[in-house]
């Protein structure tokens, strides 16, 4: 061994043995294959080469990587030959030092030979501590290394170990080193240098590992968490199954459950795709997941829907009309656009034109009228008359858009609008929907619910409505809408454009002792508890009660003094204070409910009423409640004290003021004609007022009225009690047609009117006036100012101060 150490630090020529992508350090034992020719030829010429001179034969590892060979070898002895573990021949070859390879050179056999010079390598002596430190470390990372792999009999050889060389180099062994780095340490000839950088590779593959480690650690719970929900379904899925086959329950998943739902719905084709589209996520989707019960939730609704179901109409025409005339008193304008509604429809029902384009033959009524005079029930007889299903939505104080056209299905408790709702109720697809208080829409930040609904109520466009939860086309071409509404005005004018409009302008008095007999009395009788004979009411006791104690378009108010008065009879027949059966006359009403509240001009004493004075006028107006008698008091200030022009009062608003100035200038200028005072006008200010006057009013139909006031007021002639006047006036006297001429004059009728001044223009309206209210009622057509004065003042010899 002496004499091979002393050889090491000559200059060795030695055969090449080339080692593909492999590297083998000092100190590494390594079997090579013998059957590789490269292999093979060299260790033939280490052996020929070892028969002349003393010791084991000798070779040049190198690395030859791509078919370079490294600057730097490792001197190996092949310590023996024989057979490896497979059979075939080998040799094992042991790592001694460093060689730096220099020019090739010949030699006996095939093998190439190389002139090398050994590298000599020293460690420090002594071992410095920062050395001492480097060591404990590799050994520390080495041996965490080692036991992981439970490779505990290498642990102590490794501990053994003190050469900082052979620390360094035992590295070699590691199999996580790629050759580049192997390479890299052979080619490193400084121990300590050598030792720190196999430290660092050894740290970062451990760095890696527990990198590795933990993603390995957090796949494995993931994939344990998922076989341990998967056993724990099966065996919940094994538990339903007995249960099912205990109750006689079929079985069946709850998307195949789904699946099988919607493949036999009756469902429209685009409607049964999307259906199934969102089953295949049901599948797809976990239990776990917030989509799944969206999914399960909008399945639900969509097949709860009633597609393809639709209910008959009842075209017998006739019978359809007297179930109207049998609920509603009255209401001619509705009844009669329900009946035409159903003849057509008979007849394109009989000519096989049901569909056209897609579209049914529905329909889009708006019922504006004021309260009390029998909108809302009047849908549910239109339900009832054409045999369909009926529902009421009310939209009264509605501001979010979502509530008419739904939610998106984002949102958490997303919800179909209530359009669909309407639909899904009625369990139809031509239900007659009575869309409630649509003047009552409001909007804000959530959007315009008015602006929604324009879609619905678009003959045109409704058959095709798509609500944004369903995302589906929804045909609502067949649905009967009916719109109430007190106050037209409140109206989006869109929306009005797509609704045809049918007025309910109140009731004559007349019919409401018709309703109150036929309808308010028996409902009544049986809320208080009495029996059909037990209490009646003459029709003269009813009369007063609509005339006198009620004075209301509709029957609202009327319905609650019958209910009141039975209640009191009811009382007193419990109290022993009244026999039954017992008939209530009109003498009776006093006792009873006590006085009247609204008794006519024309019934008080002449002193007492308002025209009793010049300057006094009545005029008719038209309000959300109805039609109404409107006074206009008028005054000239003393000269003395008061500033001269006009001065309004009663919440007035701009178009009324106008016409009050226009008035006024009328007056002034044609004054000397009409034989007035005018002087008074341009000294002494004028006071007109409308009592009232926490009631807002405006619009032009005041005009004649303010002009009669105040010509009455400057001629001193009083106006005539029995006279009530509405119409525009123009500066040149001319009367203007106004609107609401029918609410106006059942206004007249139920205050006791009997003479009503209208425009000539609006002589046409008076067709819409119940025949019974204009036979009581003397209407005077007028087209100048004039002829309203000639009608309206007294004549000049009434003695006015004893009037007054």
């Amino acid at each position: 061994m002496a004499a091979e150490s002393s050889a090491y630090n000559t200059a060795l020529t030695l055969p090449v043995l080339p080692l593909d992508d492999e590297v083998v350090l000092p100190g590494m034992v390594v079997p090579l294959d013998l059957s590789d020719a490269d292999v093979r030829a060299a260790v033939e010429a280490a052996q020929a080469a070892a028969r002349a001179e003393p010791g084991k034969p000798r070779v040049l590892l190198v690395p030859r990587i791509d078919g370079t060979y490294a600057a730097t070898g490792v001197l190996g002895t092949v310590e023996q030959v024989g057979r490896l573990s497979d059979g075939d021949p080998g040799a094992l070859i042991r790592g001694r030092s460093r060689v730096r390879i220099g020019a090739g050179t010949t030699g006996p056999g095939a093998a190439l030979w190389i002139e090398g010079t050994v590298i000599e390598e020293s460690a420090p002596d002594p071992v410095p501590g920062s050395v001492s430190d480097l060591v404990k470390e590799y050994k520390a990372l080495a041996t965490s290394w080692l036991k992981k792999r439970g490779a505990w009999q290498v642990v102590d050889r490794v501990q053994q170990i003190e050469d900082v060389s052979a620390l360094a180099d035992n590295s070699g062994y590691s199999p996580f080193l790629t050759t580049a780095q192997k390479v890299e340490l052979l080619e490193t000839s400084d121990p300590v240098a050598r030792l720190r950088l196999a430290t660092e590779q050894l740290r970062e593959h451990l760095a890696e590992q527990d990198v590795a480690e933990s993603i390995a650690k957090d796949v494995q719970e993931g994939v344990d968490k998922q076989q341990r929900e998967f056993l724990l379904r099966r065996q919940l899925e094994a538990v339903r199954k007995e249960l099912r086959e205990l109750n006689g329950e079929s079985e069946g998943e709850e998307s195949d459950d789904y699946r099988a739902r919607v493949e036999a719905a009756d469902l429209p084709e685009n409607v049964r795709e999307a259906a199934l589209k969102e089953v295949e996520k049901l599948e797809r989707a976990s239990d776990q997941s917030p989509e799944g019960s969206w999914i399960r939730t909008w399945l639900d609704t969509v097949l709860e829907l009633p597609w393809n179901e639709h209910t008959e109409d009842a075209y017998d025409i006739r019978g359809a009309k007297a179930v109207l005339d049998a609920e509603h008193a009255g209401l001619d304008d509705v009844k009669e656009r329900i009946t035409e509604y159903l003849a057509v429809r008979k007849r394109r029902a009989d000519r096989g034109l049901g569909v056209v384009g897609g579209r049914r033959g529905g329909a889009v009524l708006a019922l504006v009228g004021p309260p009390g005079v029998g909108k809302t029930s009047l849908g549910e007889s239109v339900a009832h008359a054409m045999g369909r299903k009926f529902v009421r939505v009310a939209l009264g104080g509605v501001r979010d858009e979502a509530e008419i056209r739904g939610h998106r299905r984002t949102y958490v408790g997303a919800l179909p609008g209530r359009i669909v709702r309407a639909v899904k109720e009625a369990g139809s697809m031509n239900p007659v929907v009575l869309l409630d208080e649509i003047d009552k829409v409001g909007s804000d930040f959530r959007g315009d619910p008015a602006a929604a609904l324009l879609e619905v109520l678009d003959p045109a466009q409704n058959h095709t409505f798509r609500d944004h939860y369903l995302e589906v086309e929804l045909d609502l071409s067949d649905v009967v809408f009916l719109a109430t509404a007190n106050v037209l005005e409140a109206i989006p004018e869109a929306l009005l454009d797509r609704m045809e409009l049918v007025r309910l302008d109140g009731y004559t008095e007349d019919e409401k002792v018709v309703i109150a007999r036929d309808h308010l009395l028996p409902r009544q009788l049986e809320r208080a508890g009495l029996a059909e004979g037990e209490v009646a009411i003459d029709e003269s006791a009813l009369r007063k009660l609509a005339g006198e104690y009620t004075r209301e378009a509709g029957v609202r108010n009327l319905e609650r003094s019958i209910a009141r008065l039975l209640r009191k009879v009811a009382a007193q027949h419990e109290l022993g204070d009244r026999a039954l059966p017992f008939s209530v006359s009109d003498a009776d009403l006093r006792e009873l409910i006590g006085r009247p509240h609204h008794v006519p001009e024309s019934a008080q004493d002449p002193a007492e009423r308002r025209t009793a004075v010049p300057g006094v006028a009545t005029g008719l107006a038209v309000t959300g409640a109805g039609g109404d008698v409107l006074y206009v008091e008028a005054s000239l200030a003393d000269p003395e004290t008061g500033a001269a022009g006009l001065t309004l009062t009663g919440q007035l608003g701009d178009v009324m003021k106008e016409s009050a100035q226009i008035a006024l200038s009328f007056l002034r200028s044609h004054g000397a004609e009409l034989e007035l005072p005018v002087a008074d006008l341009k000294d002494r200010g004028a006071h007109i007022h409308f009592p009232a006057g926490a009631v807002p009013k405006d619009g032009p139909s005041a005009g004649i009225t303010m002009t009669t006031a105040l010509a009455s007021l400057l001629s001193g002639r009083l106006v005539r009690t029995d006279v009530a006047m509405t119409g525009e006036v123009s500066l040149t006297g001319r009367v203007l047609p106004i609107g609401g001429v029918k609410q106006k004059l059942l206004a007249a009728h139920r205050a006791g009117i009997t003479t009503v001044v209208i425009p000539k223009r609006n002589e046409a309206d008076l067709d819409d006036v119940p025949a019974e209210v204009l036979e009581k009622l003397e209407v005077h057509p007028v087209t100048d100012v004039r002829q309203v004065l000639e009608l309206a003042l007294a004549p000049a010899e009434v003695p006015v101060v004893a009037a007054a």
